[in-house]
């Protein structure tokens, strides 16, 4: 049998004569279309999901504490802070942008900076000695900022900030994730990792 459109089809049916006949098939018209909309609309949807782990790299920004070593060079080694602007003042050479760079691309910018400037061929380290710090507001106990520490999860936020308060959503909570320049908006349980500088909203659960 050829396969037909919903419309088509209601179109042929026979409904009872009168008033409550026309009700009957105007509502079935109404449904159908709405139909056709959310399927033309699913098609474009979006679903935001957590990052893969495995897959980004972890991506600079203010707050994280640095070592920088410029092998052979004391002087021009040391631990810097990225500031508020999402640099870093290495002495010497004018401010190195760290924002949205993993330490590899951060060492090879200064690597760049210093070779224009001062050095022949410089050799940088960068390594990670601090993270930024997390946030977590609503319904906790002790809502702030925290220490990031590896490899924690929603739930271990929770226990740092004292655990639920009685009106929380304890099933999925909201996280707020900075990549650079972009803002990601995500609704994850509580076994979804926390990535340094998350902001964590716990939602009042609905009765």
């Amino acid at each position: 049998m050829a396969r037909r459109g919903v419309l088509p089809f209601i179109r042929d049916q026979r409904f009872p004569a009168g008033k409550f006949g026309r009700l009957i098939a105007a509502g079935l018209m109404c449904l159908a279309v709405s139909l056709a909309l959310s399927a033309c609309a699913g098609g474009n949807s979006v679903t935001e999901r957590p990052i893969n782990e495995a897959v980004e790299p972890y991506l600079l920004d203010s707050g994280d504490k640095l070592r920088v070593t410029v092998f052979g060079q004391s002087d021009l080694s040391g631990d810097f802070s990225v500031d508020g602007g999402g640099n870093i003042a290495i002495p010497l050479i004018p401010p190195v942008r760290a924002r949205g760079l993993t330490t590899d691309g951060l060492q090879a910018a200064i690597e760049e900076s210093l070779g224009k400037t001062l050095l022949r061929n410089p050799n940088v380290s960068v390594q990670i000695m601090e993270f930024r710090p997390f946030f977590i507001l609503g319904e906790v106990q002790r809502a702030g900022q925290y220490p990031f520490v590896n490899g924690m999860t929603v739930q271990s936020a929770v226990a740092i900030a004292g655990g639920f308060s009685y009106r929380a959503n304890q099933d999925t909570v909201h996280i707020t994730r900075k990549r650079g320049d972009r803002l990601m908006e995500m609704d994850v349980d509580t076994g979804a990792p926390v990535r340094p500088g998350d902001t964590i909203l716990v939602k009042e659960r609905y009765f």
